[in-house]
């Protein structure tokens, strides 16, 4: 059983149904998928962390030794009920695929034993990993892929979080929040909690994006949204230093060439708007441009027209299918289009 959509996967994680009993959970956020594979142990187990209910087991623990595996799904709980066999693989190596699609198969097929639940943890597994495929075709077993995270999502996880604090962020404060969010589910959610004592839980306080502008100042310039700002405004270096160093602290390709996109759709906005009648800078404020960031958003508006960023559109699609392509330099494609980008600006005379 294969669950890919948000509201499938959340309806089984909330409600295991009792007849599956295996899940394997992988994807590139391995932040989304520690997340997703506690909230299933948390069902399936009452205590996630009690050895007498649950096996914890790493790459190291059974690696060329398949039978700790089997002997660890076969086994009985000590206090009696449900047992937990939890699974990590967090390296690539074609043997333990293979000796953890064996173990899921024969647990699928009633091999061992019945009240054991098998929950595999793992990172981007293609379409060529025996472990993914065995996992999609047990019936007993649900597989959930894991993406990393739209906009759209984090902004849901950031309102959620912050509602049950007792304090929000007025619109314009979450898409610049929601900007600068690392990618990693868990880093996500550590910075979320670091805004709830910021803003104070429970003081009832709904932030502007002025009242952010000391929490947002920590690293700045290390950010994917001014990575995307500084190849439209054609300084080529700055682009790339800042791609490398959000690289460093974990970003990733894909994520560098949605915040391409997302300035570029500013800009789109922006001038769309402004070709309506609006003031530029009246434009700009109602595509979401932080006010610290105006004067060269602006300065970029004013050299930059709808026809060439159409020309750009493309290249930004391109780049975000190339870089989810299994085992593709992600990094690398998002740093070419940025160069791209502001190698063309530079010549526009940014």
């Amino acid at each position: 059983m294969i669950l890919s959509r948000r509201p499938d996967i959340e309806r089984f994680l909330a409600r295991p149904d009792a007849t599956i009993r295996a899940a394997l959970i992988y994807g590139r956020d391995i932040g989304v998928v520690r997340e997703r594979a506690n909230q299933l142990a948390g069902k399936v187990v009452e205590r996630p962390d009690d050895p007498f209910d649950v096996a914890l087991l790493t790459d190291a623990d059974v690696d060329g030794d398949a039978g700790r595996l089997e002997n660890e799904l076969a086994s009985q709980s000590l206090m009696g009920g449900r047992r937990l066999v939890r699974l990590k693989l967090s390296v690539e190596k074609a043997s333990l695929d293979k000796m953890a699609a064996e173990a899921l198969k024969r647990h699928a097929e009633g091999e061992f034993n019945p009240e054991a639940f098998f929950l595999i943890e793992a990172g981007a597994l293609d379409r060529n990993s025996a472990l993914r495929r065995n996992a999609e075709k047990a019936n007993a077993c649900a597989t959930i892929p894991c993406y990393e995270d739209e906009p759209g999502d984090m902004a849901r996880l950031v309102r959620e979080a912050l509602t049950a604090e007792g304090v929000g962020l007025n619109s314009d404060a979450l898409a610049l929040f929601v900007a600068r969010l690392p990618r990693d589910r868990g880093v996500a959610r550590q910075e979320i909690e670091r805004l709830i004592l910021y803003l104070g839980p429970s003081s009832g306080m709904t932030a502007t994006p002025k009242d952010l502008e000391d929490f947002m100042g920590v690293e700045p310039e290390a950010s994917l949204f001014d990575a995307a700002s500084d190849a439209f405004g054609g300084r080529i270096a700055e682009a790339q230093a800042a791609l490398r160093r959000a690289a460093a602290e974990g970003e990733t390709g894909p994520a560098a060439v949605r915040a391409i996109g997302q300035h570029l759709a500013k800009l789109r906005r922006t001038l769309t708007l402004a070709k309506s009648g609006a003031g530029l800078q009246e434009a700009a404020k109602a595509s979401g441009v932080f006010w610290k960031n105006e004067r060269e958003f602006l300065r970029q508006a004013r050299a930059w027209n709808l026809e060439l960023l159409d020309a750009v559109q493309p290249e930004i699609l391109a780049a975000d299918r190339a870089c989810k392509t299994a085992g593709s330099p992600d990094r690398l494609i998002a740093e070419r289009l940025a160069l791209t980008i502001a190698a063309r600006a530079k010549r526009m005379g940014l």
